[in-house]
């Protein structure tokens, strides 16, 4: 398969699971233990040696003390190719061969990987979508993706936004939103989770596509996930 094909989202997360890679939100997102903040940077160090150059601006790693997060993407968005998904067996494969892991999270961490974006209801997403990314500094996706109208952090450290076309004026609900993004097999936890925190759910016409939920005083947010949308 040549790296620049596009695939279902089925087709990668088939090719990513049994890697201990998950598909969130245009991204494919792994977790490596490590017992301290140098071996965390080892984990880096041997993911950036397992990508080719080709890949280097698609993999970032998140490090810390007990762990490094390794995501895999298209550096301006869009949807997850098939080089991606060598990539991810690759860098599994490197830190297989130096006793490291990749998985989604095991015991009390299970759960952790997430995206997150903002969903702003728009009459006229074109008239509004300038200013938002002029103010928070974001650029445009390039190419087909999850995101309406898409805006992402050049620098990959904010929420994505995103522009949900609306047909009337909705005074008495929020039109500012927050979509959680959640792995395939955690979006029912979740959405569990949110219930007995006090939530109500609103809809799930759409699951496992989404969820929409409630906050006691009605404020919406969604659980969401990759299926249900190829």
């Amino acid at each position: 398969m040549h790296d620049d094909a596009q695939l279902t989202r089925q087709q990668v997360s088939d090719a990513v699971s049994p890697l201990g890679w998950r598909l969130v939100l245009g991204a494919v997102h792994t977790e490596v233990d490590a017992p301290s903040l140098a071996r965390a940077a080892e984990v880096a160090a041997i993911a950036a040696a397992g990508v080719d150059p080709d890949g280097q601006d698609r993999l970032t790693v998140d490090v810390r003390a007990e762990r490094a997060m390794l995501r895999l993407m298209p550096p301006l968005g869009g949807l997850v190719t098939a080089l991606d998904v060598r990539l991810a067996r690759e860098v599994s494969e490197a830190l297989a061969a130096h006793g490291f892991t990749t998985s989604p999270g095991r015991g009390d961490r299970a759960g952790r990987l997430q995206g997150l974006e903002i969903a702003i209801d728009a009459l006229d997403i074109g008239k509004v979508r300038p200013f938002w990314q002029a103010v928070t500094g974001y650029i445009g996706e390039v190419g087909p993706s999850d995101l309406t109208a898409g805006l992402i952090d050049p620098l990959g450290r904010g929420p994505a936004i995103w522009f949900q076309q609306m047909d009337a004026p909705r005074p008495q609900r929020n039109r500012i939103h927050l979509d959680v993004d959640v792995p395939h097999d955690e979006g029912e936890a979740r959405v569990r989770a949110a219930l007995a925190a006090g939530g109500t759910l609103v809809s799930d016409a759409r699951a496992p596509a989404f969820w929409v939920l409630a906050d006691p005083e009605g404020n919406e947010a969604c659980v969401c996930t990759w299926q249900g949308r190829d």
